[in-house]
């Protein structure tokens, strides 16, 4: 049984550390793919922004050991 992410903000520490994670990145993909320019995360505290930007991080840094298994 995967540990629950309690505090933990950052998508590298979650996946080296074998942390429960949901994949959001088939997300990031279509919000990449769109081709805008700007964009405006609203939502309210404590609900992953922090992560979703990490995970956005590592997916243009080209991170690709992060992202086995995941749809990305």
């Amino acid at each position: 049984m995967k540990k629950l992410p309690i505090g933990i903000q950052t998508f590298q520490r979650l996946r080296e550390e074998n942390y429960l994670y949901i994949d959001k990145t088939k997300e990031a993909f279509e919000l990449i793919d769109t081709g805008s320019v700007f964009y405006f995360l609203s939502r309210p505290r404590r609900f992953g922004k922090s992560l979703f930007l990490t995970t956005l991080k590592s997916i243009f840094e080209g991170k690709k050991e992060l992202f086995e298994d995941l749809y990305i």
